[in-house]
């Protein structure tokens, strides 16, 4: 039996690094169009839909003619705001794809989806081996330990593994913020409250650990180049 699969792309205009990020113009296009229209091409899904509060944004979308919905303003996270539009339609699958993910591949979504093929695995997300030394060391880039069967052990902004003895053949991996629920773990998530380790990391993927809800990583090549800053956007027009 097939899943009916949607994907959400959650949109703020507000951000601290970067106001206005989701209609910044990439190569001529708001970065949002970007994602709706790579999104879309992959056949993957049953629909796409863009998560809002914001009339601007709802503006642009219906403008490229993407589809849309308006959301509660008073959403902590990108998650919330996904749960709210899916709460109430047929799906199983729920992908959160950021919105600030232009360039993402369809691979590494095809490879999110082929994980729940196992009837037990209830969130998955990617990751991919970090290549750039310093990036082991930049709190902006969270890096991800897990057990044998890639289920998620942890998330952090400082390295792990700590590889304390400069062990030769350390393998660290980055943490890619694109996500598939089954929508009842979905929702289960969104109903529990921030947790410590949460809190402390600014990493709402914790939550999930602390819950005991096992996270199913996906090992992908796609490098998760998002824009997050009007410097990203600059470095991205010149690719």
């Amino acid at each position: 039996m097939s899943l009916r699969t949607i994907a959400v792309i959650p949109a703020r205009y507000a951000s601290t690094r970067f106001p206005g990020k989701p209609l910044a113009l990439l190569k001529g296009k708001p970065i949002i169009q970007h994602v709706w229209e790579r999104v879309s091409q992959t056949g993957l899904f049953d629909s796409v839909l863009v998560a809002t509060d914001d009339e601007r944004i709802n503006t642009a979308v219906k403008a490229f003619g993407g589809t849309v919905r308006m959301t509660s303003s008073d959403h902590p996270s990108g998650t919330d705001r996904i749960a709210e539009v899916i709460k109430d339609l047929d799906c199983d699958l729920v992908f959160n794809v950021q919105g600030d993910e232009p360039f993402i591949e369809t691979e590494p979504l095809t490879d999110l989806l082929t994980a729940f093929q196992d009837n037990t695995i209830q969130v998955a997300s990617l990751m991919t081996p970090i290549i750039n030394p310093d990036d082991i060391t930049n709190p902006n880039v969270v890096k991800v330990v897990t057990d044998h069967a890639l289920s998620a052990l942890y998330f952090s902004r400082s390295p792990i593994p700590c590889n304390r003895d400069n062990l030769p053949g350390a393998v660290y991996f980055r943490h890619i913020g694109v996500y598939a629920y089954r929508k009842a773990a979905l929702l289960q998530f969104i109903s529990l409250p921030e947790g410590h380790l949460e809190r402390l990391e600014k990493l709402e993927q914790l939550r999930l650990l602390e819950n005991g809800i096992p996270l199913q990583m996906v090992i992908t090549t796609y490098t998760g180049k998002d824009i997050n800053t009007p410097e990203d956007l600059l470095n991205a027009q010149l690719d």
